[in-house]
Formats: C-alpha cells, structure tokens, sequence
C-alpha cells in the first residue's frame, strides 16, 4: 500500500548578505513538527547545503526550529538563524513590531534572543545573541595545522588555537596572515585523526584584515562530507571567534565587522559586537541581512 505524501512548504535564503546568491544559502522547512529525525536528516542530505532548518511550533517562546546538517543535528547555529527569523517575518509568519522586533526562538539546548531589524516592515537584519562562551582546549601549531595542509610558522603568534563554544564547540585557528589563510586546504586524514580526539565540531580558521576594506577579520571554515567541505558563512563560529579575539587582546574595540567566502564567490558579512569585558565576556551578538532565493513545497 502506497503512503501518501505530505506537503511542506520551504523557502531557500541567502543569509548573511543584501544580494541573492551571495553569502550561505540555507533551506527553511515550514510546519515540520511531525517529521521524525530520521526524515529531517533526509531531507538535509537532499537539499545538501551545509544546514537546514526546520520550523516547528514554539513552546513558551516566539519561534522554534532544529537545524540538521547531511550529517547530523547541531544545537546551534548562525546563519540557520538568521535565514529561519527572516523568512518566519518575510512569511507573515512571524509579526513585526516596528523597527525592532525582539524574538526569543527556542533551540534544541534552549532558547535564544534574536531582534528583528525592519525598514517600512520589510527586514533589513537579524540579530542573534549567542550563549556566554565557553573556552575549551587548546592545542599546539604542530598538532593542528599540518591538518590543513599548513605549517607551525603560519600561526598567528601570540594567539592560541582553542576551542570556543557559544551553542557549537569550534576551534578557533588564528593564522598569520590572508596568504597562509588561502593556502589552507583541507588533508581528510589528518583531519579526521585530530577530529577524533579533539573536542570541536569543526575548525574555523581566520586572520586578521577583510577581503574588502570594511571587514576586520576574514575566515573560512572547513567541514567533511557528507557535510559540505567548506561553508560560506559560518554565523555561530564568527560569534567564538569574536570571543577569542576580543579575550586575547587581537582586536582594540568590541564591535566589527566580519567577513568570509568571497574567495568562494558567495561573500558574506556580518556585525558582530562582544557584550562584556575580555576577562568576563556575557555574550556575543552576530546580525545580518538576508534574501529569500526560493519557494517551493516539500513532498515526502
């Protein structure tokens, strides 16, 4: 006997930029609270993008949503955030309160603050608090980088390598300079090596100076399939990385603007603003535009 299929309605955003087909595209699934794991993480791999969020009814807050990557679920993540608030609000989903919105949106480890920024009701940004960060292990130069294909030498000296957790543990890799950083390229065994005994999710790797002139930090961020080898725009990890920067003294003021996967051709940019002094950092916020790329309906 044949099942039926259902329909879920999606839409596909670029997050973290003000033009469609640049940035980290994201897939949003409307109405999914009846999709098991198993069918969530499917249809991750089928839409194949580094996550996909699925939008669920909220308990005590304003939103819910779980995000899935092809390989797995995450408790938190950046730009599943930023494109979820937009098309939840976008959608009418979602009802804007002027030209701030305050939202809390429950996560699959708790809630999050998040502000809607609006122009004439249209969203101009999303702001996500991310969690006070945790600072986890450090490891030498010589353990990490030969893992992408780097030397000790190509570390930025007097900055550790950590992990640093605000939702999603991930290590933070400061290199010296924009040409270690694209020289960096993913050895799969020696990754998985340090994967294995490590206690991050993946590696963000970042120096400091834009791709452009309006950016303080560039960065990329590398994964293994069946996740995606290398993300556009990673929003939680430009939050740990704000943190690391700001704790270690390598920026002089707390907000900035990052930027990453212009060397992909998907750039993206963010604001980012560190709440607390270096020694006692509360939190770290992390907003960006967004465009609503695709609409469609899900049958499964």
């Amino acid at each position: 006997m044949t099942r039926t299929a259902r329909n879920y309605p999606f839409v596909q955003v670029d997050a973290f930029t003000e033009r469609a087909l640049e940035g980290n595209p994201c897939a949003v699934v409307f109405e999914a609270d009846d999709l098991a794991d198993a069918a969530m993480l499917a249809v991750a791999r089928e839409m194949n993008l580094s996550e996909t969020a699925f939008v669920r009814r909220p308990r005590d807050g304003d939103a819910a949503a779980r995000y899935f990557t092809p390989a797995e679920e995450i408790p938190l993540a950046g730009h599943p955030t930023i494109a979820t608030i937009h098309a939840l609000a976008e959608s009418g989903r979602l009802r804007l309160s002027g030209e701030r919105t305050p939202v809390v949106l429950e996560l699959r480890d708790g809630p999050i603050q998040v502000e809607v920024l609006a122009d004439g009701g249209r969203v101009r940004e999303v702001v996500m608090t991310q969690r006070r960060p945790q600072f986890l292990s450090t490891y030498a130069p010589e353990e990490v980088l030969p893992a992408f294909g780097l030397q000790p030498a190509d570390a930025l000296p007097g900055a550790p390598i950590q992990t640093v957790s605000t939702g999603t543990p991930q290590l933070m890799v400061p290199l010296r300079d924009h040409a270690a950083l694209r020289r960096a390229a993913l050895d799969v065994r020696r990754y998985a090596a340090l994967r294995s005994r490590a206690d991050f999710f993946s590696p963000h790797l970042y120096c400091l100076g834009g791709a452009t002139s309006r950016g303080r930090t560039f960065a990329r961020h590398f994964g293994v399939p069946p996740d995606v080898m290398e993300d556009p725009f990673t929003g939680s990890a430009t939050g740990g990385m704000a943190c690391h920067l700001w704790r270690y003294g390598l920026i002089d003021e707390p907000r900035f603007v990052a930027e990453q996967g212009h060397w992909m051709g998907r750039p993206g940019r963010a604001t980012v603003e560190v709440v607390g002094p270096p020694g006692a950092i509360e939190s770290v916020r992390v907003g960006g535009g967004a465009v609503t790329v695709m609409a469609g309906t899900l049958s499964i």
